[in-house]
């Protein structure tokens, strides 16, 4: 570039003028495409602080069929809602088929009883309420709340929240575990629920007929887990300050999220591909199978490097701009010199730098971009040129022309020096950013290591063995693709898990907090410090863990084959193989007694269920989430602590009492012998006479008819020996915890009817010498009037209690 036009004693002025832009230089943020790429012609893009993309569209000819939306703009700022008198909507994603509306607030106030049926008018052929992203939510204390989808309420989700005293009515500091609020998950996919409520005061023979005070809300988990919303609601609905609304928005001060799932069509990929009917129009895209709970549907998305909307012309587009933002400000000086505007336009086009990445070819398009010299294509852009030894604009017919004179040698010297300096400094400015931006990341990942790792270590012995288990975040990141959401394999109680490949080609599965509070933390400390301790072949194995972000990072065995919960309730008459699932219910019994009585600490872990068990290649079981798990010293029977556990498992002495001792894992265990004997769900069962799964259990073994409630594949494969286990499960189930076995007595009688099992082809049996488990919790056995037996038995319990001390 030649800058002779510019006086000589302004260059160096120019060139400072540069300098104090590029020392001003803010990071250079992403910029989203322009709004044109996403909407058809002449349709608006936004309303409000809403985008509106195609298929979406507010106007005649602007939307796809079912995707109508309505801009009200009598608010300030105007509001976006579905279809003319629908929900709220506040976002949009076209990559991920999801849309958050405003839910509603219910507020029940005055009887003891409710009963309504509340939801969201959707068109279920393209809508519907994940039951995967969502929960309700209900906040007060003394009642019983219910559940069910309206097209089908044999499904029933059930939640309570108690009134604790020393408690308050509903908790303001976002937990909701079943004293003054409870979680409830959503009962299946749809938009319109059956539900009721009434008081409960913890037994079914005797409720007062007390009023409800109860709010009643539907969340998205993710609105509820981030940004302290749940504080904040909590807050909104102790203080008073949250009225009853429809659905079609909540009320101040928070704007509570629901998140829907859509898609563009209810065909399949290859259908649509079939009937040459698919939406997505633009050159690079692809279609998506999209499952929305109850079929499948299908999804546009762009190709990789490209971004835009992939259901219109072009809308696919690889770019990426990068704008940098100046401030400038002349010093008195600088005002008072006496420069020109062209001056001063060069100084500002040196420090304006605009980034751009695209893949289009303008010098394939001659007669949409202009070039009558030599064209280069180049990133974003393009360049034209006149050959050399002509001038003039190339972009003009006939622009190029001889040249009659040659620029002088200095003012292209000049330029080339002004050119290369302004380069030189604009890297420099970068790299020093870089630079201190590496290391304010550096500290802060310094600041979270000693902070956990001082809690940490509080938990472990050995600081040896905490070194040699502490991983990189960097490693993790580069594990997981930076917790790339393909890699998100299962979400739990206390954390959401995403598989992983370390550089030593280990296969993990790595657990991240939901929440970035205290009791998250303390969650995830505790279940290194519990596992760190444990090592016992039915137990998943912790490889370490990464203290480097703001709550620690779990990094344990990846378990293949997944939970026996998935294996158990499929939907087919045949399932896990008798046999399997005694195994497998020996193998989590054996690993709970080394827990209750072999490690150094003994250890409770609150919340045996069956998805907390994990199945190998083998279906060996795995017990895993050990974040609710408790030490307790061998010298104290039991504790005083929050209640903890899931629906449905949860041991009623505990929920009661807040007495925590090893006979609660042996009540959720017996659950799970009922759930392995069933097939029912214990969370969602509920009889005719609306006893739960574990009362009508006990209820039809009572009167010897558990073949009503038995799994019919377990009464064909393993009757007699399922006759034993429901025994066993009964006494582990009693209301009493001193009147239930020990987890040792529990393995030593399912061990001796899986021996009894294999050996029953090669030993004839006139009579069955089995331990039992009698109800004051000492062991003896059925004999035959001979001592051998019972000698055998006694040198049994020796040999195993030695393997197991106490």
């Amino acid at each position: 570039m030649a800058l002779s036009f510019i006086p000589q004693n302004h260059m160096m002025l120019v060139v400072a003028i540069a300098v104090l832009h590029l020392l001003q230089l803010p990071a250079v943020t992403p910029v989203p495409l322009l709004d044109t790429n996403i909407v058809l012609p002449g349709c608006i893009s936004k309303c409000g602080e809403v985008t509106v993309p195609y298929p979406f569209g507010v106007g005649a000819g602007c939307y796809r069929k079912g995707f109508m939306l309505t801009c009200n703009e009598t608010y300030h700022p105007p509001k976006l809602f579905l279809g003319n008198n629908g929900a709220e909507v506040l976002y949009i994603s076209l990559d991920q088929g999801r849309m958050y509306i405003g839910s509603g607030i219910v507020s029940l106030e005055g009887s003891s009883q409710y009963s309504f049926t509340w939801g969201i008018p959707l068109d279920n052929t393209i809508f519907t309420v994940s039951s995967f992203w969502n929960s309700f939510v209900i906040m007060g204390c003394g009642f019983e709340f219910l559940v069910s989808l309206l097209d089908d309420e044999n499904t029933v989700v059930r939640c309570i929240s108690s009134c604790v005293h020393g408690h308050p009515v509903v908790p303001t500091n976002g937990l909701c575990s079943g004293v003054g609020c409870c979680e409830a998950s959503m009962p299946g996919e749809g938009s319109m629920y059956s539900i009721k409520l009434h008081s409960f005061a913890g037994n079914r023979t005797a409720m007062p007929e007390q009023p409800v005070n109860a709010t009643v809300v539907m969340v998205g988990n993710e609105w509820w887990d981030t940004d302290n919303n749940s504080v904040l609601l909590q807050k909104a609905v102790a203080d008073g300050r949250v009225r009853s609304q429809g659905i079609s928005g909540s009320a101040p001060p928070v704007q509570i999220r629901a998140a829907v799932k859509w898609s563009f069509s209810n065909m399949s990929c290859a259908d649509a591909q079939s009937l040459s009917e698919s939406g997505c129009r633009s050159n690079n895209s692809y279609c998506h199978d999209h499952w929305t709970g109850k079929s499948y549907g299908y999804l546009c998305r762009c190709n990789d490097g490209y971004d835009g909307n992939p259901y219109i012309s072009n809308g696919c587009q690889g770019m990426q701009h990068l704008q940098v933002k100046f401030q400038f400000h002349l010093s008195q000086k600088v005002k008072r010199s006496n420069f020109t505007m062209p001056t001063l336009l060069i100084a500002l086009c040196f420090t304006s730098v605009i980034c751009i990445a695209t893949d289009i070819d303008e010098c394939a398009q001659p007669d949409k971009y202009q070039c009558d010299g030599q064209c280069i294509n180049r990133d974003g852009s393009y360049n034209c040129i006149c050959p050399p030894g002509n001038s003039g604009d190339p972009q003009k017919p006939h622009g190029c022309t001889k040249d009659k004179e040659k620029f002088s040698g200095l003012a292209v010297a000049t330029g080339v020096c002004s050119g290369g300096c302004l380069v030189v400094l604009v890297f420099s400015v970068i790299l020093l950013r870089r630079k201190l931006r590496a290391r304010k990341a550096k500290q802060l990942r310094n600041y979270f290591f000693r902070k956990n790792r001082g809690l940490l270590l509080q938990q472990l012995v050995d600081k040896g063995a905490a070194e040699r288990m502490t991983f990189s975040l960097e490693e993790l990141e580069k594990a997981t693709n930076a917790f790339d959401e393909n890699r998100k394999i299962g979400r739990g109680g206390h954390g959401t898990v995403y598989k992983g490949i370390l550089s030593d080609q280990r296969v993990v599965a790595i657990k991240k907090s939901r929440r970035a509070i205290q009791s998250e933390t303390d969650n995830f400390i505790n279940e290194v410090a519990i596992l760190s301790q444990v090592n016992h072949r039915n137990v998943v194995k912790l490889f370490g863990c990464c203290l480097e972000t703001q709550v620690p990072l779990l990094v344990y065995e990846f378990i293949s084959n997944g939970t026996l919960y998935e294996h158990l309730h499929v939907n087919s008459s045949q399932s896990l193989p008798w046999k399997e699932r005694l195994r497998i219910a020996l193998e989590v019994a054996r690993s709970l007694a080394y827990l209750h009585s072999a490690a150094s600490l003994s250890i409770i872990h609150r919340d045996i269920k069956a998805t907390n068990i994990l199945l190998d290649d083998n279906l060996t079981a795995k017990v895993s989430d050990f974040g609710a798990s408790r030490g307790i010293p061998i010298d104290e029977t039991r504790i005083t602590t929050a209640i903890q556990g899931t629906f449905g498992y949860l041991d009623p002495e505990c929920y009661n009492t807040r007495r925590l001792t090893e006979k609660s894992d042996v009540y959720s265990f017996g659950v799970m012998l009922v759930e392995l004997l069933t097939r029912e769900k214990p969370y969602i069962y509920m009889s005719a006479a609306g006893a739960s799964l574990v009362e009508q259990f006990l209820l039809l073994q009572r009167q010897d008819k558990l073949s009503e409630i038995i799994d019919p594949q377990v009464a064909k494969e393993g009757e007699e020996e399922a006759r034993e286990v429901a025994e066993v499960a009964a006494m582990c189930v009693r209301a009493s915890g001193e009147d239930r076995p020990t987890m040792k007595q529990v393995e030593m009688r399912l061990e001796a009817l899986q021996s009894a099992g294999i050996n029953i082809e090669n030993t004839p049996r006139t009579e069955e010498h089995l331990v039992s488990i009698p109800s004051d919790g000492q062991r003896s056995c059925s004999t035959d009037g001979n001592n051998t037996s019972r000698r055998f038995s006694m040198e049994r319990e020796i040999l195993l209690s030695m393997d197991f001390p106490r």
